[in-house]
């Protein structure tokens, strides 16, 4: 059966304006860093993509090395695209990244116009496409001098491999003069996707700030703290976790009881006003209007959907805000 999207898709979706770019993102953006690789099932992604859709999330953000292995999820994702989404292009944001590990030998990996380029080929033939909407530098290189790697930003653009750019785990002074660069090149740095949620303050200190002044949207990756900040560790670590498993991203030991006893304080103020955890932590991060869009994972539908109807009820009284920072101070 023919995909077709629904007709109510952009009804209950926030799009907010990107900096001082003329782009808008979804409130809420689907990531597909995990459950989308090799070891996923095909089916699964495809029933999440297609709902993200349908619920107005319309940028899907990967990168050269998802999966595992690296590239399979832009190959997936590559094959609903034009299995199912290609007639509808136009209404999607699709990113990727370079940064990280792709190939061996010393041109494969880091922030070189070489690595850069390369991947990015590499990227837009697993996907099947002629441009990407937004390509990131994935980390700061500390041995290629920002000039190159900013150079190869705008050479992309110029190139029409992608419409935007923008980086990923950038400290705010390293932040500053990439754009200072890219600006002199007549490409401006369109956002920044920093880890931030209550667990991960660190760009509260100076990025957020930096973002603002150059006009830099942002959009935030882990803001659920790999999914400590739902209903799924309030009464403990579960035997099928990911803190239980072998997973490197989330280990039983950083879930101290200390923290787990601020999940729970937090969980009673998310119930008070109505919402899951999961939906409180994401309002949260968007508290403010200074992070243009949350990035989340997803394995089912259902968490897709507790994300969309975050967006109605994201505000917080100065009442509330008060509570949470004393919980998390």
């Amino acid at each position: 059966m023919v995909y077709q999207a629904s007709p109510t898709r952009y009804e209950n979706m926030e799009y907010r304006r990107c900096g001082r770019s003329g782009l808008k993102l979804p409130a809420v953006s689907l990531g597909l860093w995990h459950n989308f690789g090799d070891n996923a099932h095909f089916e699964n992604g495809r029933k999440l993509i297609r709902h993200a859709f349908d619920h107005g999330i319309t940028h899907f953000d990967l990168a050269n090395n998802y999966g595992p292995p690296p590239g399979s999820a832009e190959q997936h994702f590559g094959r609903i695209l034009q299995e199912d989404l290609l007639p509808y292009r136009d209404e999607l944001i699709i990113s990727s990244k370079a940064g990280y590990t792709m190939w061996d030998g010393p041109y494969g990996d880091w922030g070189s116009k070489k690595y850069l380029v390369a991947s990015l080929n590499q990227s837009l033939k697993r996907m099947g496409l002629e441009y990407v909407d937004i390509f990131y530098h994935h980390r700061p290189d500390p041995d290629t001098p920002l000039e190159e790697t900013m150079a190869a930003l705008d050479l992309i653009v110029r190139q029409g491999k992608a419409l935007y750019v923008g980086l990923s785990n950038y400290p705010a002074e390293r932040a500053k003069k990439a754009f200072e660069i890219l600006q002199q090149l007549g490409t401006p740095c369109l956002i920044h996707q920093p880890k931030y949620s209550m667990f991960e303050r660190w760009v509260e200190a100076d990025l957020l700030d930096t973002l603002a002044d150059n006009g830099v949207g942002s959009i935030a990756f882990s803001p659920l703290a790999g999914g400590v900040l739902t209903d799924r560790y309030l009464a403990g670590i579960p035997e099928d976790s990911r803190a239980a498993s072998d997973s490197k991203f989330l280990t039983a030991d950083q879930l101290t009881e200390e923290k787990l006893a601020k999940v729970r304080k937090l969980n009673v103020i998310a119930q008070a006003r109505g919402q899951k955890l999961s939906q409180m932590a994401l309002a949260w991060v968007l508290r403010g209007d200074r992070v243009t869009s949350v990035l989340i994972g997803a394995s089912k539908t259902s968490q897709i959907d507790d994300a969309v109807g975050m967006v109605s009820h994201r505000h917080f009284s100065a009442e509330e805000l008060a509570a949470i920072e004393g919980i998390l101070v």
